[in-house]
């Protein structure tokens, strides 16, 4: 039971990794500081992530499911 759920696991992921391509996040970083007086700028960064590792890990989660459910048969 516990491959079926790592399968599940697997192919949600690798769909969410094709759909989104990357993860984006914000940093906030202090331009000025005088006092009482502070400047911050907020910069958006995103951190790429191949499509093929989306594809891996869609195929194996569905390799996964495929063999749990093959075995248990």
């Amino acid at each position: 039971m516990n491959m079926k759920i790592l399968g599940i696991l697997l192919v949600t992921v690798g769909t969410l990794l094709l759909l989104y391509k990357g993860i984006t996040y914000k940093t906030h970083e202090k331009v000025l500081d005088l006092g009482s007086l502070q400047v911050t700028q907020v910069e958006t960064k995103t951190f790429p992530v191949s499509p093929i590792f989306g594809v891996v890990a869609l195929v194996g989660g569905i390799a996964l499911i495929w063999f749990s459910v093959k075995r248990v048969s």
